[in-house]
């Protein structure tokens, strides 16, 4: 597929990225890869691979790596009893959401498995543990208080000068999402990024320079 027939593909994948968004993240991407070919880049949280593919797509076109890192057992919300359940997305022998094998079709139907690597487990633990830099980080985990912190803390770090940072699911109301991602776009604007975009609940801001991280 092309570059327009994978942004058509990825917007037909189940999940809960709007396509304005993803259309936003994937012409960041493309913007971020033409700065920056070859690069390494990260999404935290792919679900059932959306972002996934809007993203894969744009490192594709300059030759970087995209670094997909979920555990594949959903957030809170998409348990049973919760607003986003999926009861297909159940694994039979343990009763838990598992959506990595759905996950992993997704990207190979999208032909992108030479440039999408996934990493399967804990954030923080992972982040603790990765040593490359990043030239473009999408946060989009889970968006309890300290879940997000962590990924904040654990990645923002990774993430080199002129970097992109991109955030999910930042309402500046309180009546329509939670704080944390909200509370984490106002930390990194404090901590030396200026904003690229807004799209929808998506922000786009870049490091402008090495700076301490806040919050």
């Amino acid at each position: 597929m092309n570059f327009e027939e994978l942004v058509d593909f990825a917007a037909s994948v189940r999940g809960f990225l709007p396509v304005p968004e993803g259309l936003a993240l994937s012409a960041h991407g493309r913007r971020r890869g033409r700065e920056r070919p070859g690069g390494t880049w990260l999404e935290v949280g792919a679900w059932c691979g959306r972002s996934t593919v809007f993203l894969g797509a744009a490192a594709r076109d300059s030759g970087s790596v995209l670094y997909s890192l979920d555990h594949h057992h959903g957030s809170e919300e998409q348990q049973a009893g919760w607003e986003h359940f999926e009861a297909d997305l159940v694994d039979g022998a343990d009763g838990r959401i598992n959506t990595l094998p759905t996950w992993q079709r997704t990207v190979a139907d999208a032909g992108l498995e030479s440039v999408v690597l996934g990493l399967v487990g804990p954030s923080a633990v992972v982040a603790a543990h990765f040593s490359q830099p990043l030239d473009l980080l999408f946060l989009d985990g889970g968006h309890g208080e300290e879940v997000a912190w962590a990924d904040y803390h654990g990645w923002v770090p990774h993430l080199v000068p002129g970097g992109l940072l991109a955030i999910h699911d930042v309402f500046p109301d309180p009546r329509d999402g939670g704080r944390p991602p909200y509370d984490i776009y106002r930390a990194a604007l404090g901590a030396g990024f200026v904003e690229d975009d807004a799209v929808g609940s998506l922000r786009v801001l870049r490091r402008s320079a090495p700076a301490a991280v806040l919050g």
